[in-house]
């Protein structure tokens, strides 16, 4: 059996079963879907971490790109009860770490009890615990990763939609889930892709009817760039963001954010719309969130568990965000109609979508 080694932030150091070899560091967290690990694991929101599934069995059914949300695995590393043959391969094949058989009850626990934590991984036939501790002495916190958004963005814009008629959306690509640009060009808008640092000049050169800023990893006051541009155009375009993109905006109008102790991770997260009293539920990865919406914006939907903002909407301007993922890739399909509120900012004529009764 491959050896295998988890470091914890602490000291402590698991031993389990080597899947794919190799070394990685990262912030520990922990997800609670059962269904959609492709999506996961492509997502750029996990970028710069270590990835634990709390649902013990992980590829029963298989492994198909037309799921994936990016073009590679973003985790630095993957933990589980039991991965199947098809994972591991997948993971192996991109040189990607990964160890099962450990017992992921008490590592989520840790995690629930301590916080996402530095972690250490050393996976490979001659490896020892000191190679797990010397990955975990390099490690550093996810605040320090202050270029983790040139990680994950575009190096340059890139046009989806071009034959559509629609609405032209500016989309500040923070490390974008491919689904999310799917939904808005299904919906007959051309969405240009633009890098994480684009300038008031880029954005310009678009002319867009919304400006959209996406999901992503990491501290969103790294996000200097992308805050700015926020700051520049909200008074004159609409503005959406998602996840990531909601933080951004809600720093570049006053707000404030703040690490959560384990994040939301998973695809079964209720939202309570605090206007009609409506639950849905919902598809999050995030360890960020708003604590202060600042005087601009109003908190229109919260988390049923903890209470944190989920919905935020412009007082004065045409502004839209959402902490979760209402794309549904993967999970429930109860927000899609998220989309079609963000492109109804750009007529004024059009009312926002309202979700209708169940």
């Amino acid at each position: 059996m491959t050896a295998a080694y988890v470091a914890l932030e602490g000291g402590h150091v698991l031993e389990g079963r080597g899947r794919a070899s190799g070394t990685a560091r990262g912030e520990l967290v922990f997800t609670t879907a059962y269904t959609g690990y492709e999506e996961s694991l492509t997502d750029p929101s996990y970028e710069e971490q270590i990835l634990t599934f709390s649902y013990p069995l992980i590829g029963n059914y298989g492994v198909r790109e037309e799921r994936f949300e990016s073009d590679r695995i973003h985790p630095r590393a993957v933990l589980a009860k039991e991965l199947t043959d098809d994972v591991t391969e997948w993971l192996e094949s991109e040189d990607v770490p990964a160890v099962d058989h450990l017992d992921t009850r008490e590592v989520v626990t840790d995690i629930r009890d301590g916080g996402a934590m530095k972690c250490g991984i050393a996976v490979g036939d001659d490896v020892t615990e000191e190679d797990a501790l010397e990955q975990l002495e390099q490690c550093k916190a996810m605040s320090d990763h202050t270029d983790i958004g040139a990680q994950v963005s575009v190096d340059e814009t890139v046009v989806h939609g071009e034959d559509n008629d629609g609405d032209t959306v500016a989309l500040v690509d923070c490390g974008a889930k491919g689904s999310i640009i799917d939904s808005l060009v299904e919906r007959n808008a051309t969405v240009h892709v633009l890098p994480h640092d684009a300038t008031e000049a880029d954005i310009e050169a678009v002319d867009p009817d919304i400006l959209f800023i996406s999901n992503g990893p990491g501290d969103p006051a790294n996000y200097e760039e992308a805050i700015d541009i926020v700051d520049a155009f909200v008074e004159e375009t609409p503005v959406a963001g998602i996840c990531l993109g909601q933080q951004i905006v809600a720093e570049a109008l006053g707000g404030t954010t703040e690490k959560m102790t384990f994040g939301h991770r998973g695809v079964n997260q209720p939202v309570m719309d605090l206007e009609s009293g409506r639950v849905v539920m919902t598809t999050q990865n995030h360890g960020y969130t708003v604590a202060e919406p600042g005087d601009y914006l109003e908190v229109t939907q919260i988390n049923v568990n903890d209470d944190t903002p989920e919905g935020l909407d412009g007082v004065e301007h045409d502004i839209i965000t959402r902490q979760y993922h209402p794309e549904a890739n993967p999970g429930p399909q109860d927000t899609l109609d998220f989309f079609d509120d963000v492109l109804a900012m750009a007529d004024p004529q059009n009312q926002r979508a309202v979700p209708a009764d169940d």
